[in-house]
């Protein structure tokens, strides 16, 4: 993509923004690609007036003109997690994360590994829930049909593997365990925020995705979700697949919305209501397992007894991780450290690869 002064090619206007399509070597000129084609054609032009446009000053922000290479990213950054900065409480959650925890887990009473997952999730702000979410996939739903592409019921299998990798590590037991044994129901609610059956987040999901397919995000109340269905359908092998439908009423129009849902299937389970199958969704404790997991390796470091320090760095480490669950689990960890160096206002740095 360049950014050149488009003077120097007896176009109007000042500074101009164009994709390059192609380099002919034997000319030495280059295929401008130009944006405004109701006035510009695709053009040839040579390398040397091409690099002379974007040797110049832009002068609304005094910097050099240039080009920046843009490459399409081999996998999608996140599969089933990701952090949100959608709410303003994301600062907090975030210096609570990446400053308090580290102090809280150096207190004398974090003797055990369920110690030190209470002091971690007893003081978690009340809005913890909205920092970090599960990514939901979203389509049009056309004339009812409830078949699914290869590539859907690819992203599908790799969603639910990666569910059953996280559920299959040491740290989820000892989550799972802190979360049904110790506490109560309004402790966990306290700690986690309520736990929203499927049926509820199909509604909420499917009225945001209808603002984003109509493209009125701000419109918010205008939307109106009509009552979800979910249907098994069959992927490779006869595999059964979560896909969720619903209807959404806008002030103007309305649209069938379909949601490709991640669940843990029980072979058993011949449920036509999401509010029967919401144990499948991604819920709390792979929530909090995966953001234990992505937390910065310095920060359990304060904890004082060595043996159980040795411990927890065993079972956070992403050394022994599957490959998907740790690329899961590296990119939440670089999202978290990029979003506290912006809360310090050190954003003018460089944020594509933070230590991880």
């Amino acid at each position: 993509m360049m950014f050149y002064m488009t003077i120097l090619q007896s176009q109007t206007g000042t500074g101009h923004f164009s994709p390059l399509g192609g380099y002919h070597a034997g000319r030495d000129m280059v295929l401008i690609l130009d944006v405004a084609r109701f006035k510009y054609p695709p053009h040839w032009i040579p390398l040397t007036l091409l690099w002379d446009a974007m040797n110049t000053v832009d002068s609304a922000t005094g910097e050099h003109r240039g080009y920046m290479l843009i490459s399409r990213q081999q996998q999608q950054p996140s599969l089933l997690y990701t952090l949100s900065c959608k709410h303003d409480s994301w600062a907090s959650v975030a210096k609570y994360l990446m400053e308090d925890v580290p102090l809280l887990l150096k207190s004398d009473t974090v003797k055990d590994v369920e110690e030190a997952i209470s002091v971690v999730c007893m003081s978690l702000p009340s809005n913890f829930r909205d920092f970090i979410k599960w990514v939901a996939e979203v389509r049009r739903r056309e004339d009812d049909s409830q078949s699914l592409s290869q590539e859907e019921i690819q992203r599908l299998v790799l969603k639910e593997e990666l569910l059953k990798q996280v559920q299959g590590t040491g740290l989820y037991k000892f989550v799972n365990k802190f979360l049904s044994s110790a506490y109560s129901c309004s402790k966990k609610a306290a700690m986690l925020g309520h736990e929203h059956s499927l049926s509820d987040v199909a509604t909420a999901v499917c009225c945001e995705g209808a603002k984003l397919l109509t493209a009125w995000p701000e419109s918010s109340g205008d939307f109106c979700c009509q009552k979800t269905c979910l249907k098994l359908v069959r992927g490779d092998g006869g595999k059964p697949l979560a896909l969720i439908s619903g209807t959404v009423n806008g002030s103007e129009s309305k649209q069938g919305l379909q949601i490709l849902v991640p669940v843990k299937q029980k072979s058993t389970c011949c449920c036509t209501d999401p509010d029967d199958c919401s144990e499948l969704c991604p819920a709390a404790n792979d929530l909090l397992t995966v953001l234990l997991l992505a937390l910065p390796v310095q920060t359990w470091s304060g904890i004082k007894i060595d043996k159980l320090l040795q411990d927890i760095i065993n079972l956070v480490s992403t050394d022994c991780l599957p490959a998907l669950l740790k690329e899961e689990v590296l990119h939440l960890r670089r999202q978290l450290i990029l979003l506290k160096r912006c809360q310090d206002n050190k954003e003018d740095g460089d944020l594509s690869a933070p230590p991880l």
